[in-house]
């Protein structure tokens, strides 16, 4: 069986990294869904106990019925990082620090792991802006990318960028103590 490659791309201009590639994906990527949480994007700030963590990840079990085979990253603040891993155990936590800390690691990893040759799907829970153009570039090399978020805090560019977009509604919220 021949192996064939999709285009390595600058995810924020979206051009080939390299003129040196094949143009189709490979048929071993099927099915293949990587799950990126932007997990204080959904609770609404970092999280701060584990009743907020264990929300989040019941509302986005709901939402995604996510599968014990799918490659999930969650990307949290250093603070939020204490109360999150314990919740997500099975999941690659990645963590950064700052305002946009949480959203900075989650790009690092659509930027710097090759997603293109890895995933057919990848899920984004994040309704924020600044993974628009990332998300484009990954649909223009034929990733199909969904967007979670809440209805209220979606960006349209965003929104615009995805494949497809689920939205919580404001019934949807936390009662547990999230901000």
């Amino acid at each position: 069986m021949t192996r064939t490659r999709s285009p390595r791309f600058h995810a924020t201009t979206g051009t080939p990294a390299s003129e040196n590639h094949d143009t189709m994906r490979p048929p071993s990527l099927s099915g293949r869904r990587l799950i990126l949480i932007d997990i204080e994007n959904i609770s609404g700030g970092a999280i701060r106990t584990l009743a907020e963590a264990r929300w989040a990840q019941r509302m986005l079990n709901s939402a995604l019925k996510l599968g014990h085979y799918e490659q999930v990253i969650v990307g949290a603040s250093r603070a939020g990082a204490v109360n999150t891993g314990p919740v997500w155990p099975a999941a690659r936590l990645v963590v950064g620090s700052g305002v946009d800390g949480a959203d900075q690691a989650l790009l690092d990893v659509l930027h710097n792991e090759n997603i293109v040759d890895r995933f057919e799907e990848v899920v984004l829970v994040s309704g924020d802006g600044i993974f628009a153009d990332t998300v484009a570039a990954l649909g223009g090399h034929g990733v199909k990318v969904t967007v979670v978020a809440h209805q209220r805090s979606l960006a349209k560019s965003l929104q615009m960028a995805a494949s497809r977009t689920v939205t919580f509604t404001p019934s949807q919220i936390n009662i547990e103590g999230a901000a």
